[in-house]
């Protein structure tokens, strides 16, 4: 655990994740219908959607769901002689199956950086006596395909990350008045 860190941090902290990944070309936070494929140039993109935020005694676990997303292209003269032969056995009319492909292995990529990675060090990845971020337990990615004016599809998951927090009433920006009656 991470003592002391806010949304912010967190947020920063996956969003970094996303940029330094070579086959992630654009990153975002919010809610996934709020997306503007008409402005996104570049994809795939890892979105980040803030869930919720739970308490433990002296802990606070930030919980996102994060989605790995390509546009689905009708234009099938782009695909390789490789993907167009595989394209015959299964006949599909878009290029979605390698889209799951490849946002499969980004996705199994953040989980693995996520779970044990150096690059979590907030000074690089020489230097592991700085702070990680870490989270437990085991992953459901989950295949996706949501129609906005485009066909985006890609996988999902859910993530927890937990820091501490021992909740100070110390330093809380209250008037020196007692609530009660």
């Amino acid at each position: 655990m991470v003592e002391n860190k806010s949304y912010n941090n967190v947020t920063n902290f996956l969003c970094r994740l996303g940029e330094y990944h070579e086959q992630v070309h654009s990153v975002s936070v919010g809610d996934i219908f709020q997306i503007n494929l008409q402005k996104m140039q570049k994809l795939p993109l890892m979105h980040i959607n803030p869930t919720n935020v739970t308490t433990g005694d002296s802990s606070l676990t930030y919980n996102f769901q994060i989605f790995i997303c390509d546009l689905a292209d009708n234009d099938m003269a782009s695909q390789t002689k490789q993907q167009s032969e595989l394209t015959k056995l299964i006949n599909q009319k878009n290029n979605e199956q390698e889209i799951w492909n490849q946002t499969l292995d980004i996705t199994t990529d953040i989980i693995g950086m996520l779970r044990h990675s150096s690059r979590q060090s907030l000074a690089g990845t020489n230097d592991i006596n700085f702070p990680k971020y870490f989270t437990t337990g085991q992953f459901t990615i989950e295949p996706f395909q949501e129609r906005f004016d485009n066909l985006l599809c890609g996988w999902s998951f859910s993530v927890g990350i937990q820091v501490i927090d021992d909740f100070d009433t110390c330093n809380i920006p209250v008037t020196n008045l007692g609530a009660g009656y």
